[in-house]
């Protein structure tokens, strides 16, 4: 969630307005939740390291991507694909030809995946509606209407591109294109993998089931959810390396104790 890092044209630090402290304690809770759903989803990407487009997916079917952090993303390893019957469109199966450590084996993961997730959910919302209600996201996630000019947004991200990085202030007022960063994580990217993540389950798709429409099916909500979290991932890195860049310590202190 919001926390201080900007680039030269940023406020000054003596003009920072700092964090408040529903800010920070929902800034820790949900650092704390999605690096461990970052961890056990890793864990449960190995079990089956392969995405698919539609409604199902596996091992002998042509995956949209594949991924190589352990043996299950061998699917040439089967033994010859035998079917259910003769109808078109039955199902295949196949035995496997090598042992793999993680075939299954993720269910302490799945678990504390879902723990991890319901308490970024819950902190999510009372983040978004403590700040709806005191006004913090108006005054410091959205930019203005004039701000989203072409014009206005090809200056920021050049100005960004060609300033020294420089100290910035601990906290709001951000500038634009932290406001468009901060904005797209909190409404787009963790809305998208909550609506996701619910879509793989089916139990949940059972009572809901206009969410495999939405997503067009198990398979495709999976990928999704997966592109999601390497959007976050790519944010997290970026986000850490700028507060370093723009004094560690202070900006660390600040979303500890405030000021």
């Amino acid at each position: 969630m919001p926390a201080a890092a900007a680039l030269d044209g940023a406020t000054p630090v003596s003009q920072s307005l700092g964090h408040r402290g529903w800010v920070r304690s929902c800034h820790w809770a949900i650092a704390f939740s999605f690096l461990t759903l970052a961890f056990t989803g890793i864990v449960i990407l190995m079990a089956h390291p392969r995405l698919y487009w539609g409604e199902v997916g596996n091992d002998l079917m042509p995956a949209l991507l594949e991924f190589p952090i352990s043996n299950n993303h061998r699917p040439d390893d089967y033994g010859p694909a035998t079917t259910f019957t003769e109808v078109p469109g039955a199902p295949i199966s196949a035995t496997r030809d090598y042992e793999d450590e993680f075939f299954n084996q993720n269910s302490w993961g799945r678990s504390l995946h879902f723990l991890a997730a319901w308490i970024l959910v819950t902190t999510g919302l009372g983040y978004a509606f403590t700040g709806l209600v005191t006004g913090h996201v108006g005054r410091n996630l959205l930019p203005r209407i004039g701000e989203l000019a072409p014009r206005v947004l090809w200056n920021d991200f050049r100005n960004h591109l060609t300033s020294p990085i420089e100290p910035a202030g601990s906290g709001p007022p951000y500038g634009l294109l932290q406001k468009l960063t901060y904005s797209s994580v909190v409404f787009i990217a963790l809305p998208l993998m909550l609506l996701t993540g619910l879509t793989m389950s089916p139990a949940v798709t059972a009572a809901w089931p206009f969410l495999l429409d939405l997503f067009g099916g198990y398979q495709s909500a999976r990928t999704i959810h997966f592109f999601c979290f390497t959007a976050l991932i790519l944010f997290l890195v970026v986000h850490v390396a700028l507060v370093i860049a723009t004094g560690f310590r202070r900006q660390l202190r600040a979303m500890v104790v405030g000021h």
